[in-house]
């Protein structure tokens, strides 16, 4: 029987042997609800926690299509475009929330076409779970126990959850407008006065001399 370090061995070679497909061998005829789910289920099975889990449903493909995460399909068909976008939702959503995704999604669409924004995703995507692989590989030795295997479980969480939030800053951060430059020049005049000590204003001198008052001044007696 094998243990679960053997298991989890197992896993991590098959991940080092894995290689996700390009967008050049997807379907390239439109598929229906029905066939996209098929399709799907046999690209994210590597990527499930185990064979009864369900990444992708017909309801989640309708969600994501109100959400206007996904693009509406042709005549109820879905295309290239569509298989690419939804391997991405898949594997961002246990990450991020879906108005993140949205906002992820957006910025990266305007930074190059769907297949350049695919193979960027797929590929690192690929190389971090090649990554988390090596090292599960690697922290095997012969005197591993199922505490270190729980070890290691909570060190991969942890690091996870630091990247999710490093992450979601940084998501914040884009989501915010840019200053207009009117804006910053006026920002920076704040700056400098705040910075200068304004000057004195000069004592006022008298017109004249203080005239003395007879009935106080002893000296006019």
């Amino acid at each position: 029987m094998e243990s679960k370090w053997d298991i989890i061995q197992s896993w991590a070679q098959n991940v080092e042997a894995y290689s996700p497909l390009p967008w050049d061998r997807m379907p390239e005829i439109e598929l229906y609800m029905d066939q996209v789910i098929t399709y799907m289920e046999k690209q994210l099975s590597f990527y499930r926690r185990n064979e009864q889990s369900k990444m992708l449903t017909p309801s989640m493909i309708n969600n994501y299509v109100k959400d206007a995460l996904l693009p509406r399909p042709d005549r109820k068909k879905y295309s290239r475009d569509h298989l690419a976008s939804l391997m991405m939702i898949c594997l961002l959503k246990p990450i991020l929330s879906i108005p993140d995704i949205q906002l992820l999604n957006s910025n990266l669409r305007k930074s190059g076409k769907p297949e350049e924004l695919y193979a960027r995703f797929v590929s690192t995507q690929d190389e971090a779970l090649k990554a988390v692989a090596s090292r599960v590989l690697k922290s095997k030795n012969k005197r591993s126990t199922d505490e270190d295997l729980q070890t290691l479980a909570m060190q991969l969480t942890l690091e996870a959850n630091a990247c999710r939030i490093a992450a979601e800053r940084i998501l914040e951060v884009l989501e915010q407008p840019e200053a207009s430059s009117k804006e910053k020049d006026k920002e920076k005049g704040k700056n400098k006065a705040a910075g200068t000590p304004a000057p004195a204003e000069p004592a006022a001198k008298p017109d004249s001399e203080p005239v003395a008052d007879p009935e106080t001044d002893s000296s006019a007696e």
